[in-house]
Protein backbone atom coordinates (compact mmCIF):
# COMPACT_ATOMS: atom_id res chain seq x y z
CA UNK A 1 0.00 0.00 0.00
CA UNK A 2 1.28 3.44 -0.93
CA UNK A 3 2.04 5.85 1.90
CA UNK A 4 -0.57 8.63 1.56
CA UNK A 5 1.98 11.30 2.51
CA UNK A 6 4.29 10.15 -0.33
CA UNK A 7 1.36 10.17 -2.75
CA UNK A 8 0.43 13.72 -1.71
CA UNK A 9 4.05 14.88 -2.02
CA UNK A 10 4.30 13.30 -5.49
CA UNK A 11 1.07 14.99 -6.62
CA UNK A 12 2.16 18.38 -5.28
CA UNK A 13 5.58 18.11 -6.91
CA UNK A 14 4.01 17.09 -10.23
CA UNK A 15 1.70 20.12 -10.02
CA UNK A 16 4.62 22.48 -9.36
CA UNK A 17 6.22 21.28 -12.58
CA UNK A 18 2.96 21.28 -14.56
CA UNK A 19 3.11 17.51 -14.95
CA UNK A 20 0.21 15.08 -15.00
CA UNK A 21 0.00 13.66 -11.48
CA UNK A 22 -1.00 10.23 -12.76
CA UNK A 23 2.11 10.00 -14.96
CA UNK A 24 4.43 10.92 -12.09
CA UNK A 25 2.75 8.44 -9.74
CA UNK A 26 2.89 5.71 -12.39
CA UNK A 27 6.61 6.37 -12.96
CA UNK A 28 7.17 6.04 -9.21
CA UNK A 29 5.30 2.75 -9.06
CA UNK A 30 7.20 1.41 -12.08
CA UNK A 31 10.61 2.60 -10.89
CA UNK A 32 10.59 1.98 -7.14
CA UNK A 33 7.16 0.60 -6.17
CA UNK A 34 6.93 3.64 -3.86
CA UNK A 35 10.08 2.66 -1.94
CA UNK A 36 11.94 5.91 -1.12
CA UNK A 37 15.05 3.89 -0.16
CA UNK A 38 15.36 2.22 -3.58
CA UNK A 39 18.92 2.38 -4.95
CA UNK A 40 20.40 0.70 -8.02
CA UNK A 41 23.96 0.92 -9.31
CA UNK A 42 24.26 0.75 -13.11
CA UNK A 43 27.66 -0.73 -13.98
CA UNK A 44 27.12 -0.44 -17.74
CA UNK A 45 26.18 3.23 -17.36
CA UNK A 46 29.30 3.78 -15.28
CA UNK A 47 31.56 2.14 -17.87
CA UNK A 48 30.03 3.94 -20.84
CA UNK A 49 29.43 7.45 -19.48
CA UNK A 50 31.08 8.04 -16.12
CA UNK A 51 34.46 6.28 -16.33
CA UNK A 52 35.54 8.33 -19.40
CA UNK A 53 34.98 11.51 -17.35
CA UNK A 54 37.98 10.55 -15.18
CA UNK A 55 36.47 12.10 -12.06
CA UNK A 56 38.94 12.40 -9.20
CA UNK A 57 36.35 11.49 -6.57
CA UNK A 58 35.56 7.78 -7.12
CA UNK A 59 32.68 7.89 -4.63
CA UNK A 60 31.06 10.71 -6.63
CA UNK A 61 31.71 8.81 -9.86
CA UNK A 62 29.95 5.69 -8.61
CA UNK A 63 27.02 7.68 -7.23
CA UNK A 64 26.57 9.33 -10.64
CA UNK A 65 25.97 5.83 -12.03
CA UNK A 66 23.39 5.06 -9.35
CA UNK A 67 19.67 5.66 -9.47
CA UNK A 68 18.09 6.94 -6.27
CA UNK A 69 14.72 7.08 -4.57
CA UNK A 70 11.12 7.09 -5.66
CA UNK A 71 11.68 8.15 -9.27
CA UNK A 72 15.08 6.40 -9.53
CA UNK A 73 16.78 9.57 -10.76
CA UNK A 74 20.34 8.85 -11.85
CA UNK A 75 23.04 10.80 -10.05
CA UNK A 76 24.54 11.95 -13.36
CA UNK A 77 21.13 13.06 -14.62
CA UNK A 78 20.58 15.12 -11.48
CA UNK A 79 24.02 16.71 -11.93
CA UNK A 80 23.22 17.51 -15.57
CA UNK A 81 20.13 19.39 -14.38
CA UNK A 82 22.19 21.35 -11.85
CA UNK A 83 21.63 19.40 -8.64
CA UNK A 84 24.38 20.69 -6.31
CA UNK A 85 23.94 18.54 -3.21
CA UNK A 86 25.21 15.17 -2.07
CA UNK A 87 23.74 12.58 -4.43
CA UNK A 88 22.55 10.34 -1.60
CA UNK A 89 20.14 13.15 -0.63
CA UNK A 90 18.14 12.16 -3.71
CA UNK A 91 16.83 9.40 -1.43
CA UNK A 92 14.94 12.05 0.54
CA UNK A 93 11.45 11.91 -1.02
CA UNK A 94 11.04 15.67 -1.52
CA UNK A 95 14.50 16.02 -3.07
CA UNK A 96 14.26 12.97 -5.31
CA UNK A 97 10.77 13.90 -6.49
CA UNK A 98 11.83 17.46 -7.25
CA UNK A 99 14.76 16.43 -9.41
CA UNK A 100 12.90 13.51 -10.97
CA UNK A 101 10.11 15.88 -12.00
CA UNK A 102 12.63 18.44 -13.30
CA UNK A 103 14.11 15.70 -15.46
CA UNK A 104 10.79 14.33 -16.71
CA UNK A 105 9.50 17.84 -17.47
CA UNK A 106 12.61 18.51 -19.57
CA UNK A 107 12.11 15.25 -21.49
CA UNK A 108 8.45 16.05 -22.06
CA UNK A 109 9.39 19.46 -23.43
CA UNK A 110 12.01 17.94 -25.76
CA UNK A 111 9.41 15.40 -26.91
CA UNK A 112 6.94 18.18 -27.75
CA UNK A 113 4.52 16.96 -25.08
CA UNK A 114 4.55 13.34 -26.29
CA UNK A 115 4.31 11.37 -23.04
CA UNK A 116 5.20 8.07 -24.71
CA UNK A 117 8.42 9.49 -26.20
CA UNK A 118 9.34 11.23 -22.94
CA UNK A 119 8.86 7.99 -21.00
CA UNK A 120 11.03 6.10 -23.48
CA UNK A 121 13.82 8.61 -22.86
CA UNK A 122 13.22 8.59 -19.08
CA UNK A 123 14.11 4.90 -19.15
CA UNK A 124 17.09 5.53 -21.40
CA UNK A 125 15.46 3.73 -24.32
CA UNK A 126 16.74 0.32 -23.26
CA UNK A 127 13.29 -1.13 -22.55
CA UNK A 128 10.93 -0.36 -25.42
CA UNK A 129 8.04 -1.73 -23.32
CA UNK A 130 8.63 0.84 -20.54
CA UNK A 131 6.29 3.60 -21.82
CA UNK A 132 3.40 1.16 -22.14
CA UNK A 133 4.12 -0.29 -18.71
CA UNK A 134 3.97 3.16 -17.10
CA UNK A 135 0.93 4.27 -19.08
CA UNK A 136 -0.90 1.08 -18.04
CA UNK A 137 -0.43 2.12 -14.38
CA UNK A 138 -1.79 5.66 -14.79
CA UNK A 139 -5.52 4.93 -14.42
CA UNK A 140 -5.20 4.01 -10.75
CA UNK A 141 -3.77 7.49 -10.00
CA UNK A 142 -6.36 9.61 -11.79
CA UNK A 143 -8.47 11.56 -9.31
CA UNK A 144 -12.11 11.85 -10.40
CA UNK A 145 -13.09 15.52 -10.91
CA UNK A 146 -15.65 15.46 -8.05
CA UNK A 147 -13.03 14.19 -5.57
CA UNK A 148 -10.44 16.64 -6.87
CA UNK A 149 -12.79 19.54 -6.16
CA UNK A 150 -13.36 18.24 -2.61
CA UNK A 151 -9.59 18.11 -1.98
CA UNK A 152 -9.19 21.72 -3.12
CA UNK A 153 -11.94 22.98 -0.76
Amino acid sequence: MTDPSLMLLARQTADRHSLDQSVVCAIIEQESDWNPAAVRYEAAFYNRYIAPMNLLDSDEAHKRATSFGLMQIMGETAREHGYPGPLEHLLEPATGLEWGCIHFASLLKKAGGDVYAALLHYNGGSNTLYPGQVIARMDKYIIPPDLNMMEEA
